[in-house]
């Protein structure tokens, strides 16, 4: 059975950051492939700054490439928004029946989780990777049966700094990959 990390996000823009760990995952855990999940509305989050899907999506595109361990995947997309991960992983799990889904997700989000939709279900079906986050310990659920909390390295940039700095007219290119930039910069995005 393959096994299959689920990295969903806006990824308003994609980074370093998240190609990193999503790198650190595949070679340093068991999973056979990550998967990048580009989120149309994450339930918790404004829409204001975000992005057209289609365009974050071809970010992600670009950003990983060719590469054989990395999936970009427009499935929430094409589920009602918002995007609540249950939904996701049971759609994914009907239609990938012979695939083991694993969640990724950070301390931030481990710590939240309580407020999730359907927690409970995505604690008893399915594993989480846990990543760490500066600031968080990840609350209560930190010693779940189905968590696993990751020694991955912390590399804080986010995409809300990458948003500001291009607002503010700074050169964000060694944020984020090189032909992702290229994409945005042709485009003039988040100015």
């Amino acid at each position: 059975m393959k096994k299959v990390g689920i990295y969903s996000g806006s990824f308003n823009p994609i980074h370093h950051g998240h190609v990193m760990l999503a790198n650190y995952l595949v070679e340093f855990s068991d999973l056979d492939e990550l998967w990048f999940v580009v989120s149309p509305q994450n339930p918790l989050k404004k829409k204001e700054d975000l992005l057209d899907d289609d365009k974050r999506l071809e970010m992600v595109r670009l950003a990983v490439g060719d590469d054989p361990r990395f999936v970009v995947s427009d499935v929430e997309m094409n589920l009602p928004t918002p995007s609540y991960t249950i939904n996701t992983l049971a759609a994914l799990s009907a239609q990938y029946a012979d695939y083991q889904f694993v969640f990724i997700c950070g301390m931030d989000s481990l710590q939240g989780f309580k407020h999730w939709r359907e927690y409970q279900k995505i604690l008893d079906n399915y594993e989480l990777l846990v990543f760490p986050r500066e600031g968080y310990e990840g609350g209560e659920l930190v010693d779940y049966p189905s968590v696993t909390v990751l020694k991955t390295p912390v590399l804080e940039i986010s995409s809300t700094f990458i948003r500001r700095c291009i607002k503010e007219g700074r050169d964000v290119r060694h944020f984020m990959p090189e032909k992702a930039f290229a994409y945005l910069k042709e485009h003039q995005f988040y100015k």
